[in-house]
């Protein structure tokens, strides 16, 4: 069973039994999707209306970004959980001899290499999806307008969670190890934060 194919109730069940997976990075990931399909709703309604006829292409975006987001989204939660069980099975490898040990070293570091590169895809959608949240917020249908915030709210809860995913896996590596992704992390959190904050100017301005 797929985290997607899952009860609200099984998902919730999962997350807080004693078993480390599915964790935050799975939640995330979920709320990217939450997000997404929030903003296709919000999108639907006002490419619905004349009245939102100005929006009406960036709803297009907005809606064609959202659908696309949220298949990927469904795969990231589920590949998130997998991504930390191979962590937690690299550290059950033996490690008798000095062979045994430099293999589970390079294994562990591999497998949490992977931990962070998973929710790092979130972020980016999350941070990617944003602007199309602001939009809508901006000028799509002003009925929908809190439908927007929460929908700006769960775009920046999946990134910011993803964030602390990728951060706290990249640490317990080599500096050398996930340059790319340590290069890029500043920027991706400013992005989040501004992004984040002109959604809900937008939306209580129109509440």
């Amino acid at each position: 069973m797929t985290w997607s194919d899952a009860t609200l109730s099984e998902f919730e069940a999962a997350i807080k039994s004693s078993d480390p997976t599915p964790g935050g990075g799975t939640v995330a990931a979920v709320a990217l999707g939450q997000a997404a399909a929030l903003l296709s709703m919000v999108a639907e309604l006002t490419l619905a209306s004349e009245r939102w006829s100005d929006a009406h292409d960036d709803a297009k975006e907005a809606k064609a970004a959202a659908d696309a987001v949220m298949p990927r989204a469904a795969e990231l939660a589920d590949s998130d959980a997998a991504a930390f069980d191979a962590v937690v099975a690299a550290f059950k490898l033996p490690k008798e001899t000095d062979e045994e040990k430099a293999a589970r070293r390079g294994e562990i570091r591999a497998a949490t290499l992977g931990a962070a590169e998973v929710p790092f895809e979130t972020a980016q959608h999350a941070c990617d999806l944003l602007p199309h949240v602001l939009a809508m917020a901006e000028r799509g249908n002003g009925n929908a307008a809190s439908d927007a915030g929460v929908a700006s709210l769960m775009a920046t809860a999946a990134a910011k969670g993803a964030v602390f995913n990728v951060i706290i896996n990249l640490n317990s590596l080599p500096e050398d190890m996930g340059q790319s992704m340590r290069m890029a992390l500043p920027e991706m959190e400013e992005r989040i934060r501004t992004l984040g904050r002109a959604c809900m100017d937008a939306v209580r301005s129109r509440l």
